[in-house]
């Protein structure tokens, strides 16, 4: 199997544009991310890139806005940006979230960026309206990196947790690096103070309210890039998990009261085992080794290393980062985003990372480093282990770039996950995965009734010929992007399923038999398997 890079016949014509200025403003470093969205509910999943904009010290060739397009079921995509009204033109955008807030059934667009947030909510015919001074969730002032959608108080109502990053202004933008021709440098965090996060709760009529202090996740000063939220004690209540810059990653977890509690130190997350805090980018969480709880990954710069914190069942984690073959397979690239993903559909959660160096310059300070790096892949061989099988899977996913922003789906429904890479100051990439469908497979679409209509922290159990399998309905992950929602399953060789059950947030459980392999499959709120709509991309 192997990825192919798909995007010029796929028609995308979208560029990431830089903004890259001799004065080394630090903004420019960040890049951008992107979003998968059903935006249309054709059961087609569309793609959202973010854009950034002109400014007073960077005036681009032409106009910039983020750009949205549409899948046409036949491997090419539509730009529907103007129809749709999602430009987010003026604002120097940097991640995006997605999520159905108003349980209308159609899919929200919240972007995020440089001094203010737009939340667009769809309205269900194809286009978006802004919504954001109604809403109360412009995040004024602040720069958002990266947000998740969480029901935090399981009320069936998406509340949203919001990254902030540094206290930076083109005014306080410093000189870094040597005084001579070509070697001034993008500073690094430390020389700038901390934003905090910002949690916003929903009010159940389409405004939030900000409960950040109340809640206890805005107290810290954070750097926040990565955020995901899931549940990491198993006690059915969401939590925060935030990876940061240069600065000690939190974990909150949920007291079901409307706070959370800060263990970051105490759970062993804050930092490295070695006790560094690293460059904190991307991250997610899922169960590497079969016990039935969530381990996590965070990814860092190049000269740090890419961290697996292992779920010890009791509040705490140990980094596992050498214990599981990861160590130093990374030590001179820079890993921005990543996702767990079963990319070869054998059961196991393995690790996709996009890189890229920070400073386009790179070369001149670390001549073993470069600017363009290339993907990773990390294959999980049971119980927690990995092999770098990178080199395996074709020219298109090796080929450097200055990766930013990833995002991940099942973008023809043919049964394996693909990705879309966000580059800084070129063009994305569509990586088709060509081959991951030998292996058997289970997709699901989650609909709540009583829960919130996206399901998010509903708990999947699936059980195929004796071996168990647990999955999450997670909001956030990777670094500044959205993923597919559908829950993915893969089997490996076996053929038959003898239960998926299902606990929702509200407190449901659906348990299901005769469940079928090969499918994706919908599953409806106290109601169990429900026809769906998910056309196949025509055979390759």
């Amino acid at each position: 199997m192997h990825f192919t890079d798909i995007r010029k016949s796929a028609g995308i014509t979208f560029q990431q544009d830089g903004t890259a200025t001799d004065e080394k403003m630090y903004i420019e470093t960040m890049g951008t991310g992107l979003g998968w969205i059903d935006y249309d509910q054709d059961g087609l999943m569309d793609l959202y890139f973010v854009q950034t904009a002109s400014t007073d010290w960077y005036k681009a060739p032409g106009p910039l806005r983020s750009a949205l397009y549409r899948n046409n079921g036949d491997g090419t995509f539509t730009d529907v940006t103007e129809k749709a009204g999602v430009g987010g033109e003026g604002l120097y955008g940097q991640g995006v979230a997605v999520g159905d807030y108003d349980n209308d059934g159609y899919p929200d667009l919240y972007l995020m960026g440089y001094g203010h947030a737009i939340l667009y909510h769809n309205n269900g015919n194809g286009t978006f309206t802004d919504v954001t001074p109604k809403a109360g969730v412009g995040d004024e002032g602040q720069w958002s990196s990266s947000a998740a959608w969480i029901d935090y108080d399981r009320d069936g109502h998406l509340d949203l947790a919001v990254c902030n990053y540094i206290q930076w202004t083109p005014t306080n933008n410093l000189w870094c690096g040597e005084k001579r021709p070509g070697y001034r440098a993008y500073c690094h965090p430390d020389n700038y103070r901390g934003q905090k996060l910002k949690l916003y709760h929903s009010n159940g009529d389409g405004t939030f309210t900000d409960v950040s202090e109340k809640s206890g996740v805005g107290v810290p000063e954070a750097k926040g890039l990565g955020i995901v939220s899931v549940d990491l004690n198993n006690d059915g209540w969401p939590d925060i998990l935030v990876a940061n810059d240069t600065w000690p990653n939190f974990l909150f977890l949920n007291n079901h009261d409307g706070t959370f509690r800060d263990v970051s130190f105490s759970s062993g997350v804050a930092a490295s085992e070695d006790g560094k805090y690293e460059a904190g980018m991307g991250t997610d969480a899922a169960d590497v080794d079969g016990d039935g709880w969530l381990d996590i990954y965070v990814t860092h710069l190049d000269f740090e290393l890419d961290r697996l914190y292992h779920n010890n069942h009791d509040e705490t984690f140990d980094d596992v980062t050498y214990a599981s073959g990861l160590a130093n397979k990374a030590i001179f690239l820079s890993g921005v985003s990543m996702k767990f993903m079963d990319y070869d559909n054998d059961g196991w959660a393995d690790i996709f990372q996009s890189n890229g160096a920070m400073l386009d310059n790179i070369h001149m300070y670390h001549s073993e480093v470069s600017y363009e790096e290339p993907k990773l892949m990390f294959r999980n061989l049971g119980q927690g282990k990995f092999e770098k099988v990178s080199d395996h899977l074709g020219p298109d996913f090796t080929r450097p770039t200055a990766g930013r922003g990833c995002a991940v789906a099942d973008f023809d429904n043919d049964g394996d996950l693909d990705v879309a890479v966000l580059n800084r100051g070129d063009y994305p990439q569509l990586l088709r995965n060509d081959g991951g469908n030998a292996n058997n497979w289970l997709s699901v679409k989650l609909v709540g009734t009583k829960s919130a209509r996206d399901a998010t922290g509903a708990v999947l159990k699936l059980v195929s010929e004796g071996v168990t399998q647990i999955e999450q309905a997670k909001g956030g992950m990777a670094y500044m992007s959205a993923h597919d929602p559908r829950i993915h399953f893969g089997l490996g060789e076996r053929k038959t399923i003898d239960s998926l059950e299902i606990k929702w947030l509200s407190g449901t459980v659906d348990k299901l038999t005769n469940v079928p392999i090969n499918r994706i499959i919908t599953v409806k709120e106290g109601a169990g398997i429900v026809p769906g709509q998910f056309p196949s991309a025509p055979p390759r």
